[in-house]
């Protein structure tokens, strides 16, 4: 799909600046790590469009749009999904790749564990005075956890993870309000602030799924695991599950049922570490710099510092944010 989107609604990312509550710092260069740049920002509903089209252009893909699964049979050698009109789809394998609040997960009964944060992501996309330059700004703060990523010209989105509460109160500011707001917590670092749209919300919980595969059924992406956003890793990780999961099945034998708990056990155990480094690393950052005591603040800003002076992590951590794996 990458070749057919608008390269205009594209913005490539130059630099993150991160910052912690007390002068801690960390700071990552595309240009220092031999990259072009550490990663692509664009607007979720182009992104999502184009994976739409490019499906349709598929020619082993059988689209059944807009339809509603109703019910789903496991029988011993197949798996039959009803769908609202009546149709009755039969397979030896169902990927659920249907999100966070996954249909094919609960028919499935693969149990989860959810710990909600009380936090809500605030999203607003504004125009700036200033020139972004193609870097992207992250603010470790005492009210949460605050992104300025770059969009194409002096446009850029934010995403502020915050308590439920203050969320709200961001939600019911007037225009002048929360540009002002949002101004301020970023230190005014791209000037005054237009907005463009009204800001939308999305609570934040760490999910865990006990298994991502039983007897003819595999999950990825967000059906199988979801994160809190501050490391903005989510999509990696579901990338990485689809390639896994494809390059499983590409390789699998004719006579091979790929339906098989036995074998689908093999995409489960190539991405149990991953997902759960992830979680529980983005986990115990959001609480870190939840704490609110002199101590936690100490470790968390000198540990930030510590990292910006030591070239090599940086590089393996930038490494790791655009390949998917440490090099």
């Amino acid at each position: 799909m990458w070749q057919h989107l608008d390269r205009e609604r594209l913005c490539a990312v130059a630099e993150m600046k991160v910052y912690g509550d007390e002068q801690g710092a960390l700071r990552f260069s595309a240009y220092e790590s031999g990259l072009q740049e550490l990663a692509w920002i664009g607007e979720s509903r182009l992104v999502h469009d184009e994976l739409r089209e490019s499906v349709k252009r598929q020619h082993n893909v059988t689209l059944f749009c807009p339809r509603i699964p109703v019910s789903a049979r496991f029988e011993d050698a197949s798996i039959c999904l009803e769908l609202d009109g009546g149709d009755i789809l039969t397979g030896r394998l169902l990927v659920g790749a249907d999100g966070r609040d996954s249909w094919v997960r609960d028919q499935s009964g693969l149990a989860t564990r959810s710990v909600p944060y009380g936090e809500m992501g605030v999203v607003a996309n504004f125009e700036c005075e200033g020139d972004h330059r193609g870097i992207a700004y992250q603010w470790f703060r005492g009210d949460g956890v605050l992104a300025w990523l770059p969009l194409p010209g002096r446009m850029m989105s934010m995403v502020w993870s915050v308590k439920d509460d203050f969320a709200q109160s961001l939600l019911q500011m007037n225009e002048q309000e929360l540009c002002s707001r949002v101004e301020r917590a970023g230190g005014r670092l791209l000037g005054k602030l237009s907005l463009r749209g009204r800001p939308a919300a999305f609570p934040l919980r760490l999910m865990r799924v006990e298994s991502v595969v039983r007897q003819r059924v595999a999950l990825i992406g967000d059906a199988a695991h979801a994160i809190h956003p501050l490391s903005g890793h989510g999509i990696n990780l579901g990338f990485q599950d689809a390639k896994a999961l494809a390059e499983l099945l590409e390789a699998a034998p004719e006579w091979r049922d790929i339906g098989d708990y036995s074998f689908l056990r093999r995409y489960a155990r190539k991405r149990a570490e991953e997902p759960f480094m992830l979680q529980y690393a983005t986990h115990g950052l959001n609480r870190l710099f939840a704490a609110r005591n002199p101590a936690a603040a100490f470790f968390r800003n000198a540990g930030l510092n510590l990292t910006g002076r030591l070239p090599v992590l940086t590089n393996s951590l930038v490494r790791y944010a655009v390949s998917g794996k440490f090099s």
